[in-house]
């Protein structure tokens, strides 16, 4: 899986509200999405925070759609919002089945979140995000845009 790169892949970016994040749970959560992602050629980070889940998955279009639908099902999650999709040459986080990070001081306060801006969040300020992310461990190289 690692380093692998392809000219169909997706990516999505969804928000959703924790319910009950503790320690054990989101080591659960990265466990277990670290496996199947791994089995699935998915790829992908995950922010977290005790009040909010941001995920970028990538991968093949079908693994993607259908990691979204049980991460929908899933009732560790509470108001699942998609933010973006669409279709990428490149992955961003190539080498991480699933990378964890924690909110950053420069991304939300918790008064930002508790107002709802992640639903008004354009989509390019999201990618962003996980753009600033991958380039900050050295993942992200640009070789052109996303579709």
């Amino acid at each position: 899986m690692k380093g692998n790169t392809s000219t169909d892949l997706k990516y999505l970016i969804y928000f959703s509200k924790p319910a009950g994040l503790d320690y054990k749970t989101r080591k659960n959560i990265l466990a277990s999405s670290r496996v199947n992602n791994d089995k699935a050629g998915l790829t992908g980070s995950l922010i977290y925070r005790s009040d909010l889940y941001v995920q970028y998955l990538e991968g093949p279009p079908a693994a993607v759609h259908d990691t979204y639908k049980k991460i929908k099902l899933d009732s560790r999650h509470s108001e699942i919002h998609k933010i973006q999709e669409g279709m990428t040459n490149e992955r961003l986080f190539a080498s991480w089945a699933m990378r964890e990070d924690t909110v950053r001081s420069w991304m939300w306060t918790r008064e930002e979140v508790k107002n709802d801006l992640l639903k008004n969040i354009k989509p390019n300020e999201a990618l962003n995000i996980f753009k600033r992310l991958s380039r900050g461990v050295g993942e992200y190289i640009h070789t052109g845009e996303q579709k």
